[in-house]
């Protein structure tokens, strides 16, 4: 899909950049030194753009401070209050988002956005299905893909009649199929970058399943510029699933990609505790671009772990290390992990010279 850009922050989306991984803070906006931390724990974790809600004109104005101690470009979600939104503006947001269904007279929308025009920051015109107005609903007899992008682009139109065209759109279900279809629909009908996601998507299990499936029906269809894996759980769940499904699906590059067997009656190490450890270890070497396998035993371990860039395949309470497709040696099983992670310091002092 070709949209046109939009610049949030030192951040720029659209016009074929790559896709920004978003999330959202889940601190009391107000409570400026635990919202700072959380958002450098993301930035660190690769999150590229962060929003926070603004319910209170206090978590308004501490927007102002926040600003000054982040380094990635904040959004601030608006909901019912016009002058939130205002005041979100004035006090440093590099982009809102608003619903203008809920912000209430056009006079008040155009209050805003006469504010987000006088900054010129993006606004992101947010649609759910779990608040899609009466006569769509009634029009299209339920909650539908239609009815979604039927909405959006009204509320798109209403914003392009005061003058500004510095948008984004978001369509979001907690319905995976009617998701898809919105987006399938309003690809062909706006230039606007879209902010996609599934919304509600659950607890980390569910949470995730729902978001991988919908979020690659989408982006592989070359639909989408930003995204949100919307998890119950640490925001910092959302970043990794994000990073993990952007390069599953070949759109973002580098990072360690760790591959382990599903294990089975012939494994005779702690496999599982092993790739989880593995797993955890390799967040630390995010700026390596190789691939690290963790196999069970030595029916298909050490051929699978000779396609891996570096890996280990079990025995019986041992191991090979295996690099390149050569076994290097034989360990113990408690001590495999720190193998891996000299081999991992290796590869970094190698990329380095």
């Amino acid at each position: 899909m070709n949209t046109k850009t939009v610049r949030i922050g030192n951040k720029i989306i659209g016009g074929g950049n790559p896709i920004l991984i978003q999330s959202m803070c889940n601190t009391k906006t107000q409570d400026v030194e635990a919202t700072v931390n959380q958002i450098k724990e993301l930035e660190a974790a690769g999150c590229d753009i962060i929003r926070v809600a603004v319910p209170t004109m206090e978590a308004a104005k501490a927007i102002a401070e926040i600003k000054k101690q982040i380094n990635i470009p904040l959004v601030a979600d608006i909901h019912f209050d016009y002058r939130l939104a205002i005041a979100a503006i004035e006090n440093g947001a590099d982009k809102i988002r608003i619903n203008p269904g809920n912000i209430g007279s056009v006079d008040r929308i155009k209050a805003v956005v006469d504010a987000a025009k006088a900054k010129n920051i993006p606004i992101r015109v947010g649609v759910n299905s779990g608040s899609l107005e009466k006569d769509l609903v009634e029009k299209y007899g339920g909650v539908t893909a239609e009815g979604l992008v039927e909405s959006a682009l009204d509320k798109v139109r209403i914003i392009e009649d005061l003058g500004y065209n510095n948008l984004v759109i978001s369509i979001k279900s907690s319905d995976v199929m009617m998701c898809v279809k919105a987006h399938e629909l309003i690809a062909d009908k706006t230039d606007h970058p879209l902010h996609v996601g599934i919304t509600e998507a659950g607890t980390l299990t569910a949470g995730n399943i729902k978001s991988a499936c919908g979020l690659s029906l989408i982006l592989s269809q070359g639909i989408g510029d930003t995204i949100r894996v919307s998890l119950t759980g640490a925001p910092i769940e959302e970043i990794k699933s994000a990073k993990l499904i952007l390069r599953t699906l070949g759109l973002r590059k580098g990072g360690i990609e760790v591959v382990s067997c599903p294990t089975c009656g012939r494994t005779q190490i702690d496999l599982i505790g092993l790739a989880n450890q593995v797993e955890a270890m390799v967040t630390e070497f995010d700026d390596l671009n190789i691939k690290v396998a963790v196999m069970g035993c030595v029916v298909n371990g050490p051929g699978e772990a000779k396609e891996a860039d570096i890996g280990v395949a079990g025995g019986v309470g041992e191991g090979l290390l295996i690099k390149h497709g050569e076994i290097v040696r034989k360990l113990p099983e408690d001590q495999l992990l720190a193998a891996l992670r000299e081999e991992l310091n290796n590869f970094r002092l190698q990329a380095s010279r």
